[in-house]
């Protein structure tokens, strides 16, 4: 039965293979010619030479049909996961006769669905067909596909013949991005650098040599200990220091860890946090960035989606050192912890109920939280974290 398989789709592939009236015509006029080479019947010779004749032209049309098709594919939009993409092929018949009763197949990456199928009646000469089509994308990733089938048995449906045509497809499909409405993980380590910060710039405004950026003229209410005097006395008006004043940068740098084996579910769950921390440090206006071994620093809505959408886990070619900065690690490895620059946070995943259990090591340097995974990802990215466990 496979061999028969095999041997059907080889000939409808790279030939034509018999439908099921053509296979049967096919017998038909074998049985007319044996009968007409044993009695000698000039109308046997007759009726089996005009089912060969009809057999042979059934075999020639349809791939002179399908060889003169030409197939473009519009370029894809980028979505996040749950949502639909919008596919669109163009089947145009350059040629002077209409094409009629076609198959157009594409083979889409099984991650995204099985091939869809559209059926044309007819492309009038010198026009094109524009054929759409909506696929779930349930889960985040970067796919790629090139192949488009075409397939009729026009115009007599005796010999089917199938074509393939290279159509390259490139799908992103983004990770979701939760919405927070708060998270105490980005928050409370914004406020302590924000803390420094604020020290920082009282200390430069307190100051009144070293720090001059530049002078301008005199306004009211400047303070009279910023006025330089000398440069005063040159231009015969007021002149005043601008100071310099520094600010933290605030920065925050989501780091995934992907040079370890994950579970596939936690990875997946991995990849949304960390895309959900990155836009919520954004609308907060910090200074937020992305790592990945594969990628090392990255920063950038659409370049952070896309890394995110291709970023995958067990990495062993990883060339990007962690991030010597404290960071926002996600990870499922609990000794990965220990290594974390001193101000870290973490979020780590543990593994299935029938998997070895490591606990986390206690550090007071930083804090972070374990995810459950019988509970809402967005709710525990909300709730608040538990210092040194």
């Amino acid at each position: 039965m496979k061999l028969r398989h095999r041997l059907e789709n080889w000939l409808e592939a790279r030939w034509v293979k018999p439908a099921y009236a053509g296979g049967l015509l096919l017998f038909l006029s074998i049985f007319f010619f044996g009968a007409a080479t044993n009695t000698m019947a000039g109308w046997l010779y007759v009726i089996s030479g005009a089912s060969f004749a009809l057999l042979g032209v059934a075999m020639v049309l349809p791939p002179r049909s399908l060889r003169q098709l030409e197939i473009r594919r519009r370029p894809l939009s980028p979505i996040s996961a749950g949502d639909e993409l919008t596919l669109e092929l163009e089947i145009s018949n350059p040629h002077p006769q209409p094409k009629t009763l076609l198959q157009v197949r594409d083979i889409i990456p099984l991650k995204l669905g099985e091939p869809v199928t559209e059926t044309i009646e007819i492309i009038p000469s010198h026009s094109s067909h524009k054929w759409t089509y909506y696929q779930p994308a349930a889960k985040r990733g970067v796919y790629h596909w090139d192949d488009v089938q075409l397939r009729t048995a026009a115009p007599l449906g005796l010999f089917w013949c199938r074509r393939h045509r290279q159509v390259p497809g490139k799908a992103i499909v983004y990770p979701r991005v939760l919405p927070l409405s708060r998270c105490p993980l980005i928050d409370e380590s914004g406020m302590e650098l924000h803390r420094s910060s604020q020290q920082r710039d009282r200390q430069s405004q307190m100051a009144t040599e070293g720090l001059t950026r530049a002078l301008r003229p005199y306004r009211s209410g400047d303070p009279i200990r910023l006025i330089h005097w000398r440069s005063s006395a040159r231009y015969g008006d007021l002149r005043v220091r601008e100071l310099e004043v520094f600010t933290s940068g605030w920065d925050v740098v989501v780091a995934l860890d992907n040079t370890t084996s994950w579970e596939a579910d936690n990875f997946e769950e991995a990849a949304i946090a960390a895309a959900s921390l990155y836009f919520y440090a954004s609308q907060r206006q910090l200074n937020v960035r992305f790592w990945s071994a594969t990628t090392g620093l990255l920063q950038g809505h659409q370049v952070v989606l896309e890394a995110l959408a291709a970023v995958s886990c067990g990495e062993t070619n990883a060339t990007a050192n962690p991030p010597s900065a404290p960071s926002i690690w996600l990870t499922q490895n609990p000794d990965s912890i220990k290594m974390l620059p001193s101000g870290s946070r973490w979020l780590l995943w543990q593994m299935e109920q029938n998997s070895p259990r490591r606990k986390t090591p206690k550090n007071n340097n930083f804090s972070g939280m374990t995810i459950d995974n019988e509970r809402p990802l967005q709710v525990q990215l909300q709730s608040r974290i538990s210092a040194g466990s």
